[in-house]
């Protein structure tokens, strides 16, 4: 069949979801993660670990993580988002690569090696799954379906990564729960985390990319909180230092990370041009 002239092109596949629905969709995110936590979860106030054991970890952030990231795909799978969410098509500046690299360069280095040595073969395993899970769940929920929620809605590249990325810190404001007036200061720093792991996206274009980095950097910094004795290292600070020169970058570079122009509608024909 010949395609007929002045015919409307096909519109986003799948279902729509507007973002005051994300919304509801994130808080029932979180009221899984924190609901199943104080039911399967074990007390670890008499430690100064937040996970001092392997069982720890199992019972207060697989078990919840793990429904969480099933919530997520069965969304997905609602939706029939899995093509977009898979596959992100927004070309970023060269120099964006950096990003990821860093951030795996200083997931690996700054890892606290010695004292995951001391710990048991048990507590360091439910740490890596730890963060392959926080990396897969979080990274479905926010840069999969969060950042395809902000971009049907058409909304600039810029707006989608910073909407996307404020509701990723708010939603850690729930971990005040446990830990009161910091999990502010969290979720602010967990922000500009998103919009680190946004660019991640759009440099691989391909949410495993984000999902690696994510669950590597989580892993890094949880690393100095396992065991009964807490130990930070000399590479903790490479965490904070690449954070603040990251942030200053792109503060400074933040319209540079624009495409040329804004991402087509979802589903038209149009192709973005590349970016030098």
């Amino acid at each position: 069949m010949h395609e007929q002239v002045g015919a409307v092109p096909a519109g986003p596949a799948g279902r729509r979801l507007t973002w005051p629905w994300f919304l509801v969709v994130v808080v029932v995110y979180v009221g899984i993660i924190q609901g199943l936590g104080a039911l399967s979860g074990v007390d670890t106030g008499d430690s100064d670990s937040a996970f001092p054991t392997a069982e720890s970890i199992v019972r207060n952030a697989l078990v919840p993580i793990g429904a969480s990231i099933v919530f997520g795909a069965a969304v997905v799978t609602w939706l029939g988002w899995w093509g977009e969410v898979l596959r992100y098509r927004a070309p970023v500046r060269r120099w964006v690569r950096w990003v990821p690299i860093s951030m795996l360069a200083v997931a690996l280095i700054g890892m606290n090696y010695g004292h995951l040595a001391d710990q048991s073969l048990s507590l360091v395993a439910s740490l890596l799954v730890l963060g392959v899970f926080v990396g897969i769940g979080e990274e479905l929920m926010f840069r999969g379906i969060g950042v395809h929620v902000f971009r049907r809605a058409g909304f600039s590249e810029g707006k989608v990564a910073l909407y996307s990325s404020l509701i990723f810190g708010l939603a850690h404001v729930s971990n005040a729960i446990g830990e009161g007036a910091q999990a502010v200061v969290q979720a602010l720093i967990v922000s500009t985390s998103g919009y680190f792991f946004y660019l991640c996206l759009r440099v691989g274009g391909v949410i495993l990319l984000p999902m690696l980095v994510h669950g590597l950097w989580d892993a890094g910094l949880f690393s100095n909180l396992v065991g009964d004795a807490p130990q930070a290292s000399a590479g903790t600070a490479l965490f904070i230092v690449l954070q603040v020169v990251l942030i200053v970058v792109l503060s400074v570079r933040r319209r540079a990370v624009e495409p040329v122009t804004d991402a087509p509608a979802v589903g038209a024909s149009a192709q973005l041009p590349p970016v030098n």
